[in-house]
């Protein structure tokens, strides 16, 4: 369940942050609303994970870690937006950083 919840937790963050952009500096309503809305869901949603007892190293790490890397992919994917080499290689790093927390920590 505590999985579950960071999954919920990392998806609102992440249509949060892209609404921010959308927003365009809460300039319209709707991507403005829904950046409040995302960020309450996933506060709220990592709050109940690490009610459940994950570490919260852990569990900030996965939760930034997703989030950074799929802000990034939808940035270039959806909103125009370049991504080097570098970044790529940065978002690896990111994801290797978080494997190794994970592995590396006791539950």
């Amino acid at each position: 369940m505590a999985y579950v919840l960071l999954v919920l937790a990392i998806c609102s963050e992440v249509v949060g942050t892209v609404s921010l952009k959308l927003s365009e500096g809460f300039s319209k309503l709707v991507p403005s609303v829904v950046v409040v809305i995302g960020y309450a869901v996933a506060f709220t949603a990592m709050s109940a994970v690490l009610k459940l007892g994950l570490p919260v190293g852990v569990v900030y790490a996965i939760w930034a870690g997703a989030g950074v890397a799929l802000v990034a992919i939808i940035g270039a994917v959806f909103l125009g937006e370049s991504i080097t080499a570098v970044q790529v290689a940065g978002i690896a790093l990111i994801i290797g950083g978080v494997v190794a927390l994970e592995l590396g920590g006791a539950h």
